[in-house]
């Protein structure tokens, strides 16, 4: 997110992912010698973000039972009739108080199923068919048992309402959901349950939760689903509305707990706040999700803003400091592992207070702020991740993508580190991020798409770049930059593709051992209008399609070698297979020659007709002509500053 308040002279990296050969209009790749020149090396996320945080017992996925030895509880209305033993009736007021399996059928008008077992009692109330309704307090109450399973008869349709006030003694403020259990809550079976928080909460415990099967729909004033220790879900499809969270684990005063654990199942939320908030840990490993928060990323409202002198006047989420409205939250990590994700946020689609792991899993978000945001480490090993709309792309302190394949479409920063603690409001002023320091962004491999109205990739320290395949089309403003770092950066291996605005461009450093190419335009090029390098024997290393207008492009690979020289043509046309702008396999054709270049370092800086460009692409600032205002590229000027002729 953090968008520098002055941007002095902003160094540039480049990155650079490893991919299979291209040829033709094409760039290849190869694997490049390790840089002796490196930032520090940041501390590692915590490696227990995926250990294994539940184990269902049998008692939780047994959804059975023997008919014959089960106490039958047949509802009639304002009043109840029992066949077994352990529980009884008075007026409409069903109490049980052993251990046992209780079958439930027909329908309680105004009254309720209290459990008050022992403490090593587990209670088993089957749903075979019932409508519950109490109006001034929870219909299902467990007051005291080891364990409540509620088992949802299959075939069967059940539901549980509560009403807008309920009744509470002197000093009490619970039950407050419509089905409220003091101890831990199991929901099983493939029966159909639709429960209705008017009061507060639709589910709740105030120790662990647990579904593994059912189809659940909850609709609630307050949270939909909330187990104050834990949440787990194996199995079952949840459909839940809520005006609070949608679901939440809220212990906060105990570090191991507070934890959520998704390990499958399909869940349909829309939530006023966050989706799925755990006060520790959210960890999924599996799931089907649609997830819409605080009205979708279009509730998001907008305000402009000038960071710095010279700056376009940028929009920012600002649905509110003191609303969260994110998506998938978790306060000391977010780890995935698996699952399909829909997400439409007005806040962070993805968030932590510390960090998010992404091992795999498939995302198409759309939010008013950050994709995904940690106050500490972001680190993506696998997954496909598609960002429509954002504020900022990847967010944090420390962000490593080893792989995956990610394309993110931001008004800001595509891809950032800063550090600092960003809250729970929106962008800009919600938090305290800090624009320099020992921050680090590392690309070891994937294949990583950015459209950003900002810096395509910025760090507020260190940027360097190992391998995979990195496309950026940058701001058109010269307040941003294509690349953007304060430290140093290195590349090594991959390939590296960054167009933008000229103004603030900045390529990998001198210490790298992978070359590369940085290009300035004495005038603004139009969007689309092909760049092609090729080698002495013409064969093309690159052919790209910039999206929006340029005036800056940062080329690396590993074929560029110093010593040998090359041609930068533009326009033309290629008939290879155009992805992301970038052509595999064909022919470039009827291009215009710009000039010859021959790579004389680690880093050669060129202006489009050859001449050696000194002192900048490892500092800010536009080579020749004024500094772009509003969004308008530098000035075309006279050739750039500091040219050796």
């Amino acid at each position: 997110m953090i968008r520098k308040r002055l941007k002095h002279l902003a160094l540039l990296a480049a990155l650079l992912l490893t991919v299979s050969g291209l040829a033709g209009c094409q760039t290849t790749s190869t694997t490049a010698e390790t840089s002796t020149t490196s930032a520090p090396s940041p501390i590692a996320a915590p490696s227990n973000l995926f250990a294994r945080l539940v184990e269902y017992s049998s008692v939780d996925m047994d959804a059975s039972w023997d008919a014959t030895s089960t106490t039958k509880i047949s509802l009639n209305g304002s009043s109840a009739a029992i066949d077994g033993s352990g529980a009884s009736v008075s007026g409409s007021t069903v109490s049980i108080t052993a251990a046992g399996t209780y079958v439930l059928k027909g329908t309680l008008s105004d009254g309720q199923i209290i459990v008050s077992a022992g403490e090593k009692d587990k209670v088993r109330l089957v749903l075979n068919g019932v409508n519950l309704t109490c109006f001034n307090s929870a219909p299902i109450y467990t007051k005291h048992a080891d364990k409540t399973i509620i088992t949802l008869a299959a075939g069967t349709t059940n539901s549980v309402t509560d009403g807008s006030n309920y009744n509470y003694a002197s000093g009490e403020d619970e039950p407050d959901a419509a089905i409220f259990c003091k101890t831990d809550l199991t929901i099983n079976g493939t029966g159909t349950l639709t429960v209705n928080g008017n009061y507060k909460n639709g589910i709740g415990t105030k120790d662990d939760l647990v579904i593994t099967g059912g189809n659940i729909t909850v609709t609630a004033v307050n949270d939909g689903l909330r187990g104050r220790d834990s949440v787990a879900v194996k199995d079952g499809s949840l459909t839940i509305q809520a005006k609070g969270d949608g679901i939440q684990a809220n212990n906060d005063e105990n570090a191991n707990k507070g934890w959520i654990s998704l390990d499958g199942g399909t869940f349909i939320i829309k939530a006023d706040k966050d989706g799925i908030q755990a006060e520790t840990t959210l960890q999924i490993n599996g799931g089907n999700f649609s997830l819409t928060t605080g009205g979708g990323y279009a509730n998001a409202t907008t305000q402009a803003r000038n960071d710095f002198p010279g700056a376009r006047n940028n929009t920012a989420a600002t649905q509110g400091d003191t609303t969260s409205a994110k998506a998938l939250k978790g306060g000391t990590g977010v780890a995935i592992s698996n699952g399909f994700f829909t997400i439409n946020s007005a806040d962070d689609a993805i968030h932590s207070n510390v960090d998010v792991y992404i091992k795999g899993g498939t995302f198409n978000i759309s939010t008013g702020d950050d994709a995904i945001h940690a106050d500490s480490h972001v680190i993506i090993d696998a997954g496909t991740i598609n960002v429509a709309r954002s504020y900022e792309g990847i967010e944090g302190a420390f962000i490593t993508i080893n792989g995956g394949d990610i394309h993110l479409i931001s008004s800001d920063d595509g891809i950032n580190a800063a550090g600092g603690n960003d809250g729970s409001g929106q962008q800009p002023g919600r938090g305290n991020f800090s624009s320099a320091g020992n921050y680090e962004v590392r690309i070891t491999g994937g294949y990583i798409y950015i459209d950003a109205g900002g810096d395509g990739l910025d760090s507020n320290g260190s940027l360097n770049i190992d391998g995979g395949t990195i496309i950026v089309n940058g701001p058109t403003n010269n307040g941003d930059g294509p690349l953007d770092y304060d430290g140093i950066s290195n590349i090594t291996g991959g390939i590296l593709v960054a167009v933008g605005s000229s103004g603030m461009a900045q390529a990998p450093g001198a210490s790298s051992s992978q070359n590369s190419l940085l290009v300035y335009y004495s005038t603004a090029q139009k969007a689309g209008a092909l760049v092609n390098l090729s080698d002495e024997a013409g064969n093309s290393l690159l052919t790209f399609a910039p999206s929006k207008t340029y005036q800056s492009i940062v080329i690396s690979l590993p074929e560029l070698q110093q010593g040998k020289t090359y041609t930068l043509s533009s326009g033309g046309s290629c008939n290879g297979q155009n992805v992301d702008g970038l052509y595999t396999g064909g022919k470039y054709i009827s291009g215009t020659k710009l000039t010859n270049v021959t790579l004389t370092s680690a880093l050669t800086s060129i202006s489009d007709n050859g001449s050696l460009v000194t002192g900048r692409g490892t500092m800010g600032g536009a080579p020749g002509g004024q500094t772009g205002k509003g969004g308008q590229p530098g000035g075309s000027g006279p050739a750039p500053g500091n040219v050796r002729r």
